[in-house]
């Protein structure tokens, strides 16, 4: 499990616009890296909004913002389309970025017991640091902490 201060683990997944986003490749500015588990779904949605509805102001400071799920490209464009969602998505359907972050776990619901992805969020810095780290994320006002805590990153 990765924490702060440790180097961003290196991702490269196929984005929404059906090219690819690789981590390594954002070097200079901060990104913020949050994963959620499935598109379309009551919390994953009102966080993909949250980040949306601040995507000017994440802008503004130079950084970008991308969300992954393991669910596909097609899933990711359907989403952001029916949600007007303007944030990057990008697609782990072998889950190996998840696990690479440490995101990749045991979960309970109703008694059953089942992998998958655990709300997580990462400000990774312009040096591909991890500066932050929110682990079992709850939507209501996440969006704007890390928006403050990038503000505090960029001086901003």
């Amino acid at each position: 499990m990765v924490d702060e201060g440790d180097k961003a683990p290196d991702f490269e997944l196929e984005s929404d616009d059906d090219g690819t986003i690789r981590l390594s490749d954002l070097k200079g500015a901060p990104v913020v890296v949050y994963f959620y588990p499935k598109d379309d779904t009551s919390g994953c949605t009102k966080e993909a909004i949250a980040f949306t509805g601040l995507a000017s102001e994440f802008a503004k400071l130079g950084v970008r913002v991308i969300g992954i799920s393991p669910d596909d490209v097609k899933s990711h464009q359907k989403f952001k389309a029916k949600h007007n969602l303007t944030v990057e998505l990008a697609a782990d359907t072998e889950k190996t970025t998840a696990q690479a972050y440490g995101v990749w776990v045991s979960k309970s619901m109703y008694g059953r017991k089942y992998m998958g992805v655990e709300r997580s969020t990462f400000l990774v810095d312009k040096d591909g640091t991890l500066s932050k780290v929110w682990r079992k994320v709850k939507v209501p006002g996440h969006a704007e902490a890390v928006l403050q805590s990038v503000q505090s990153l960029t001086g901003d």
